[in-house]
């Protein structure tokens, strides 16, 4: 322990310039934002029960939080990134960095910075990209929060990826280079954070309920209603379920339906906030959206 000890604040010490130069490009609400994530990870986490409790047994203290702890870890992950690098490379890596953490912030956000421009830049190419890594982002929240499902998911996902990315590089090639966007605001906030458990503890408890009243079909539903809302409590609910509540194509279709839902809301905020220039960037977000589409029509067949 000794020699690691001596290691590390080897390390620190001849790092310290780029340490003070990392420093120096964080304000107030950087900080913040770090310690508001320390304590969400470090200080909270280690010290909740692991069992069933609450109605129904549906409630895991820990697991609630540790949703909690990976979804604002991809949100501090891209808002850092996005302070650090954002104005550096571009409107295309904001998009990207951002759709770690709000797809949909992202396309507000470039949809009237696209609507107000005499011309368009990047923003097309951003809004669809920044979905194409929102396909991903939830590929990955499934294999670790739900990983009973995770295969058949990301099967039926893969095309939508695959015509997202191509989709927004192509809109990308056909765009000149602009400067980037101002990121779209603080992420790490614990009220919401609060409230975000919250809502999962219920919608659990509605699981555990619909499991035994309506069977598989029921909680599929519920899957959809719920991610409708919001994508990571669907997620969060479809690993929170037993195995045996729930076959894992059904819930790997009714989460990729929910997708379809979130991406009708961007191709509505595109064409609202950026009019007659944001119908290519919507016909992109389509291409994916329909092709998810006729995946879960696929998978549907199949069964």
């Amino acid at each position: 322990m000794a020699i690691a000890a001596a290691t590390l604040v080897t390390l620190l010490l001849a790092l310290r310039q780029e340490a003070h130069g990392l420093i120096d490009r964080l304000d107030e609400d950087d900080v913040k934002a770090l310690a508001r994530f320390a304590v969400i990870a470090g200080a909270v986490l280690p010290f909740l029960p692991s069992g069933r409790y609450g109605p129904l047994g549906a409630w895991n203290p820990q697991q609630l939080w540790l949703v909690v702890v990976i979804v604002t870890g991809f949100s501090f992950l891209g808002y850092a990134a996005n302070r650090i690098f954002g104005e550096r490379h571009g409107t295309i890596a904001t998009a990207v960095i951002g759709g770690l953490y709000s797809s949909t912030a992202v396309t507000q956000a470039l949809a009237q910075r696209l609507g107000r421009a005499g011309k368009s830049g990047a923003e097309p190419s951003g809004i669809a990209l920044a979905s194409a890594v929102m396909y991903v982002r939830v590929v990955f929240l499934v294999a670790i929060l739900a990983t009973r499902i995770a295969l058949p998911f990301t099967i039926i996902m893969l095309p939508a990826i695959l015509v997202g990315g191509v989709a927004g590089w192509w809109l990308f090639a056909k765009s000149p280079r602009t400067d980037s966007p101002t990121a779209p605001g603080n992420p790490i906030a614990l009220l919401p954070a609060l409230a975000f458990v919250a809502f999962v503890a219920v919608t659990a408890v509605a699981g555990a309920w619909a499991e035994g009243r309506f069977g598989e079909q029921g909680l599929a539903i519920l899957l959809l209603i719920s991610g409708s809302m919001n994508v990571d409590v669907a997620i969060i609910t479809a690993g929170g379920l037993p195995p045996d509540s729930i076959g894992a194509n059904i819930a790997a279709m009714a989460l990729a339906a929910t997708i379809i839902a979130n991406m009708a809301v961007k191709i509505g905020v595109t064409l609202a906030y950026a009019g007659r220039k944001g119908i290519a960037t919507a016909a992109a977000l389509g291409a994916s959206t329909l092709v998810l589409a006729a995946s879960i029509v696929v998978a549907w067949l199949t069964l």
